[in-house]
């Protein structure tokens, strides 16, 4: 589909309202000036975030594998399949169900995928010319998916080194944090992480999204924030368990606060900075996953603890929990890390063991008296070693920029003292 000029940046001009709110919302001009975005992706998370994207004034196409869903958003401004009730921005155009040409990429300055990261490989293997083409002028890449691929137990960004090479891997950026697709559709103020090992690529990131309704904030540890994406998936399941048992708020609170703690845990594995897991991408995404009915894993989870069987679940859901897929990837990889995860790993053993979700409550409840207050110990493994090596960058941790002001880290001692103890590894 063709593009109209692009809107000039500067001036008194003013991005227009695609539609009337309660909420007087303030629109104003991203300060890297409107782009030619395409999304990949048409469920409700690309769908919401082509929205906002269109809403602002940036050019917007939107790629669905559904000839249906092409002709309903380019006709009706609609998405059958997701965010039915919503009416999408005038602004946004559909593409597909043919992958764009390679012609049909080169227009584009910034490509978001928020597609199944089951499905990164594919997807991907369809863009490598066109960064072979522009090299160092390839477009901002925005990865809002999250997940933990079956098999590798990679990582997205271990996803896109292995398809794209080292240096796509380092300047992509990765969106994660608080958000419903059903309230960014909504205006509803809303909070993000953007992070990217390059930090002028985060930034540009984060200003491509940035609104008064959808605020940004840069990060540059991606790894932290894509294991905090992935990981909070499985523990919305186990929430969503306990409510089904009718458990009520102490249960939730403290689950969610040992979740908190095992995520940390395999972060120290892959070098991630501690703090990541209390941001926006990390405690603040958990908290929402874990406490809420509009979370698709804390359905699962709420079901299977009402006594509903986990294929019948996922028959009627209507949407991809990326949670069922990613403990089974979990599992794989705290066995590689040779670490252990009580409550990940109970609800592995829920969904593909045969447990039963009062099981699974016996288990956790059986748990013995440890010391909360202990800082997991950082240990490598060969599949950490080996990302380390693929990625061949530091974390945030080991990077004077990531201390205040700028100082040298500091460096502590492997204890088992500071925050947040677990039983010991295997």
């Amino acid at each position: 589909m063709p593009f109209e000029p692009m809107t000039p940046v500067g001036g008194d001009e003013k991005p227009s309202l695609s539609r009337s709110s309660s909420f007087k919302r303030k629109l104003s001009i991203p300060s890297v000036g409107y782009k030619r975005v395409l999304v990949l992706g048409s469920g409700s998370f690309g769908s919401c975030l082509a929205d906002h994207l269109a809403d602002i004034g940036h050019q917007t196409r939107i790629w669905a594998r559904n000839a249906d869903v092409v002709e309903s958003f380019n006709t009706h401004h609609k998405n059958p399949k997701y965010l039915t009730d919503h009416t999408f921005s005038k602004n946004l155009k559909a593409v597909g169900p043919e992958f764009p040409s390679f012609e049909d990429l080169l227009l584009y300055n910034v490509i978001v995928m928020a597609i199944p990261s089951q499905s990164m490989s594919s997807v991907l293997k369809n863009l490598v010319p066109l960064f072979e083409e522009k090299k160092d002028k390839a477009p901002l890449l925005v990865f809002a998916n999250k997940g933990i691929e079956a098999g590798s137990c990679f990582l997205p960004i271990e996803i896109i080194e292995r398809e794209c090479g080292k240096d796509i891997a380092k300047v992509s950026t990765f969106l994660s944090g608080p958000s419903f697709a059903k309230e960014i559709v909504q205006r509803m103020p809303t909070q993000v992480t953007i992070a990217s090992f390059s930090a002028t690529h985060a930034e540009q990131a984060c200003e491509v999204f940035h609104q008064g309704h959808f605020l940004t904030f840069s990060s540059t540890d991606p790894v932290g924030v894509e294991l905090a994406g992935a990981l909070k998936n499985v523990y919305a399941i186990a929430s969503g368990v306990a409510s089904g048992l009718g458990f009520q708020q102490n249960t939730r609170a403290g689950l969610v606060t040992r979740a908190s703690a095992e995520m940390q845990k395999i972060g120290t594995a892959f070098n991630a900075d501690p703090l990541t897991f209390l941001s926006l991408a990390g405690v603040g995404d958990l908290f929402l996953t874990c406490s809420s009915e509009n979370s698709r894993n804390f359905t699962v989870g709420k079901r299977l603890g009402e006594g509903e069987k986990l294929d019948h679940i996922l028959e009627t859901l209507g949407s991809t929990a990326e949670g069922v897929f990613t403990a089974e990837a979990m599992h794989e990889l705290l066995g590689r890390l040779e670490m252990s995860a009580p409550i990940a790993e109970a609800v592995y053993d829920l969904l593909y063991k045969g447990a039963t979700a009062a099981d699974m409550a016996d288990r956790l409840m059986g748990l013995p008296s440890m010391p909360e207050m202990a800082r997991p110990m950082a240990r490598r493994s060969s599949h950490s070693e080996r990302f380390m090596q693929a990625v061949g960058v530091l974390s945030p941790a080991q990077s004077p920029s990531a201390t205040p002001g700028g100082s040298p880290p500091v460096s502590r001692p492997q204890s088992r003292t500071g925050i947040n103890a677990l039983p010991d590894d295997k």
